[in-house]
């Protein structure tokens, strides 16, 4: 084994190494689900929110120096992060650091990815890291950094992009390169209309994780140069990385599995669609995200609530729920829950039927409703007899549907404010 195959190897880069998480986008394809909190602060899973999964990945990989950029509507998130990620040791050199939007170098919000990690150069100098991994706070997937980290030294790379493969037909949504036979990035285009597949196969193309490893010096110098340039639009896919491609050395990090090389698991959930079939993955027998893995697990922060409660066993009124997942503090009474993802506190009164619904904490579902294929935000309360996801015309009339039919629900669209100012 050589030096740089060896954990120890491995663990000094990561001891080196400042996280950079990209947290401030709404997330507008989103809908209303961002009309109240940023995306990365979105629930997902029945327990977590979305940005605990990078955060859970830097933890995991040995990475405890990580700093969160945030901008748009960060309260939500902040509360979360200041509850569930207070345990890093500051005495010990870790910490997870909430940076909000504060015009630090310009007189603007932040334009753009690059822009936001220019507007705090100064914490960046003064943490000192070897080297600078920039993340984006709104994706689903695992990944250990470190394998990332030590094929960018092994390289001798100034940058290195995560990257995927996906199918031809989505690739315009992505930053889409091609990599000569040492992967190394010789063409970058962010959201071709016309985007390129990989050589030998014409059904899927390389496309980045919005995942970033740079020399800190090579970072620094970049966001300087783009900053000074009055026709960026300061973004990391669609300005520095093709910007640099002639100039410095930037490879590929293909995600992949590490016991058998195949294609990692690797969700964007920033459509209506895209979130509901990721959470309605996560119910299967044997889903690809495995959050029973406790190798890796998954960390947040969880009210103190008691077990899930089941209760009423007559016929006709049975309290259950099959091939679903149910969070604690939930009560499903006297109704029956199919295919679906309850968070905490939900309360199914008698009679009610839920199918392939995502429900968010602290809703009340009243007595003989009937939902299918829906996701129902936080606080809401269904009143009795509502039927969501059983007719087209009713549900489009009333909430939003999305282009595969998933039916969004908000308190505000049911006429509860729970966020107002008068």
């Amino acid at each position: 084994m050589t030096d740089q195959d060896s954990e120890r190897y491995v663990s000094r880069l990561t001891k080196g190494t400042l996280a950079l998480v990209l947290a401030g986008g709404r997330g507008s394809r989103l809908k209303q689900l961002t009309q109240w909190r940023a995306k990365p602060a979105v629930p997902f899973g029945g327990k977590f929110r979305i940005i605990d999964f990078p955060l859970s990945n830097c933890v995991n990989s040995g990475i405890r120096k990580v700093c969160i950029l945030t901008q748009y509507k960060s309260h939500s998130l902040f509360q979360h992060v200041q509850r569930g990620w207070g345990f890093m040791r500051g005495e010990l050199g870790e910490f997870i650091e909430l940076l909000p939007a504060q015009q630090r170098l310009e007189t603007s919000w932040y334009k753009g990815t690059a822009d936001a990690i220019y507007q705090n150069i100064d914490i960046i100098r003064s943490h000192n890291p070897e080297f600078v991994l920039v993340l984006a706070g709104d994706h689903i997937y695992k990944m250990d950094y470190g394998p990332m980290l030590a094929a960018h030294a092994k390289a001798g790379a100034d940058i290195t992009v995560g990257c995927i493969e996906v199918p031809m037909r989505e690739a315009s949504s992505f930053g889409v390169m091609a990599v000569d036979e040492n992967n190394r990035i010789v063409e970058f285009t962010e959201k071709p209309a016309q985007p390129a597949p990989m050589p030998g196969r014409d059904d899927v193309a390389l496309a980045s994780m919005g995942i970033y490893v740079y020399r800190t010096e090579v970072l620094i110098n970049e966001l300087l140069r783009d900053a000074d340039d009055p026709d960026s639009t300061h973004d990391f896919g669609g300005d520095i990385i093709p910007g640099v491609i002639a100039r410095l050395k930037v490879t590929a990090y293909p995600f992949r599995q590490a016991a058998n090389g195949c294609q990692a698991y690797w969700r964007d959930v920033g459509t209506i669609d895209a979130y509901w079939r990721a959470n309605m993955e996560l119910i299967g027998i044997s889903p690809e995200l495995n959050l029973y893995d406790r190798d890796w697990p998954i960390w947040t922060y969880q009210a103190q609530v008691p077990p899930a409660k089941f209760i009423f066993d007559d016929e006709g009124r049975r309290g259950m729920a099959v091939d679903s997942m149910v969070a604690g503090g939930c009560i499903v009474s006297g109704s029956y829950v199919r295919h679906s993802l309850l968070f905490s506190n939900v309360h199914v009164h008698s009679f009610a039927h839920i199918e392939d619904t995502v429900i968010f904490p602290d809703v009340q579902i009243g007595r003989h409703c009937s939902i299918r294929k829906a996701v129902i935000d936080k606080g809401c309360i269904i009143p009795p007899n509502t039927r969501i996801g059983v007719d087209a015309a009713e549900d489009a009339a009333r909430f939003h549907v999305s282009e595969e039919g998933v039916v969004l629900v908000t308190p505000d669209m049911l006429g509860q404010r729970l966020h107002y100012a008068r």
